[in-house]
């Protein structure tokens, strides 16, 4: 993992915690506990899409905020392309490989819109690494968000296809699962897109919640 960002982020979280009561929780949504395809054949990428975890084996509930409170960092774990392969993608998907987190408000029939984003983040200096990255303004979200990732061009953070019921959804129409270099990605805020494509594997990214302090509960007028 790289440390240098993780600097800037304990003290954010410091700040935050101490200025609110110990009953905030820091939560890590998502996970990043498998390895992602690249350097293997085939090197399988994320790609011009915004995409979300809908299930990690049976559970269905990785991805979606447990609780309100603030987004204050993410973390992508990034495969090693050989420098051919990076080529290959630079080339065909738009240039360097580069995501963003992005906030979904789920509706119906597959449909969401963009809650709020991050900033962009350029990934090439950090392929082969699991990569904290700290958000300079924090992200409002709240319980039953869901956490995407936001891809313009590509990124290597995806797994080969899995047999343990894992899948994630991306924002492509039906009948265009297959296309791969159409830009689909959702890069305004309150943007709607339908999610139709469904894949059997896992992107490999998180964020970290800091959860609202509960106050406690209000005095009684005799003192109680």
């Amino acid at each position: 993992m790289s440390h240098r960002p993780f600097i800037g982020l304990a003290a954010l979280v410091a700040a935050l915690v101490t200025a609110a009561p110990a009953s905030a929780k820091i939560v890590e949504v998502g996970r990043t506990d498998v390895a992602p395809a690249c350097p293997a054949t085939p090197c399988v990428a994320v790609s011009r899409t915004t995409g979300y975890q809908i299930k990690v084996a049976d559970d269905r509930g990785s991805f979606v905020v447990p609780e309100d409170g603030k987004i204050v960092a993410w973390t992508i774990a990034l495969g090693k392309p050989t420098d051919e392969q990076i080529s290959f993608f630079d080339k065909g998907l738009g240039g360097p490989a580069s995501a963003r987190l992005t906030i979904l408000r789920a509706g119906k029939t597959l449909y969401s819109r963009v809650v709020s984003q991050s900033p962009i983040q350029q990934l090439a200096p950090y392929l082969g690494q699991t990569v904290q990255f700290p958000l300079g303004r924090a992200l409002n979200v709240k319980k039953g968000y869901v956490i995407a990732l936001t891809v313009p061009t590509w990124a290597p953070a995806l797994t080969p296809v899995l047999t343990d019921h894992s899948s994630w959804r991306a924002s492509r129409p039906k009948g265009k699962c297959d296309d791969a270099a159409t830009q689909t990605a959702q890069s305004t805020l309150k943007q709607v897109a339908q999610y139709r494509c469904l894949y059997k594997a896992r992107l490999t990214y998180s964020a970290t919640l800091v959860t609202r302090p509960v106050p406690n509960p209000a005095a009684t007028t005799d003192g109680t």
